[in-house]
């Protein structure tokens, strides 16, 4: 699996939304130089994130983004699929909906389980643990496995 600039951005983003939870509406332009992230670029990100009902904005000076659901209901999930689509496709489409001839539903069951694995990981981990930096005990496991930081 590939994260992409845009759904890391989005996380990044969101994160940041989450910090400041209890505030004002924070302006773009202070989470984009605070993440690092191009202004223009995290501007259309936020609009697909209010657009999915993640974020919320107000115009003006007073204005800004806020979350639109507390940071413990919002999976990473929900973040990256609003920006990207789908968890897991194979050639843009979903893996249950592939036809493979005979021989190869074995292939088919492998991007399934993939699938599965990758939504099993996102959808646990939300937006409250990333920015407390206390993830679950099961992902914290699975990271600490020997092995699972050296790329292959």
């Amino acid at each position: 699996m590939r994260v992409s600039a845009k759904a890391d951005y989005a996380v990044r983003a969101m994160v940041e939304l989450a910090g400041s939870a209890e505030e004002a509406p924070m302006k773009g332009e202070l989470v984009a130089s605070s993440q690092g992230i191009p202004v223009r670029f995290l501007e259309n990100i936020l609009a697909e994130l209010r657009h999915a009902g993640l974020v919320h904005s107000r115009r003006g000076a007073d204005g800004g983004y806020w979350l639109a659901r507390p940071a413990d209901e919002i999976a990473l999930a929900d973040i990256i699929r609003a920006v990207d689509g789908p968890l897991a496709t194979v050639r843009g489409e979903p893996a249950d909906e592939l036809e493979y001839a005979d021989g190869l539903a074995a292939l088919q069951q492998v991007w399934i389980a993939l699938r599965a694995n990758i939504r099993e990981i996102l959808e646990a981990v939300t937006l409250a643990d990333v920015a407390g930096g206390e993830l679950p005990e099961r992902i914290l496991g699975i990271a600490s496995q020997p092995g699972v930081w050296q790329t292959r």
